[in-house]
């Protein structure tokens, strides 16, 4: 398996959060303590996703948790 299957679907809905709300990836990056090369890789599968990092992000989207993990799944 390659890292951007473990990644998903938390990338695709953080990406897709990101981009609902008009934000850029480096200031959701920069917010959540990471580079924004950093954010990049793991949006784009070439860094893990770990638990740890679900709550920073979650914080800077200012969203729930679980909304990273359902946001694809409320047009269904």
């Amino acid at each position: 398996m390659r890292i951007a299957d473990f990644n998903s679907p938390a990338a695709d809905n953080i990406s897709r959060l990101i981009e609902e709300r008009g934000l850029k990836q480096v200031y959701i990056a920069e917010k959540a303590g990471y580079k924004a090369q950093e954010l990049n890789d793991m949006l784009n599968g070439r860094r893990l996703i770990k638990a740890c990092d679900i709550p920073r992000i979650a914080l800077a989207l200012d969203v729930e948790i679980n909304d990273i993990y359902s946001a694809g799944k409320k047009g269904e």
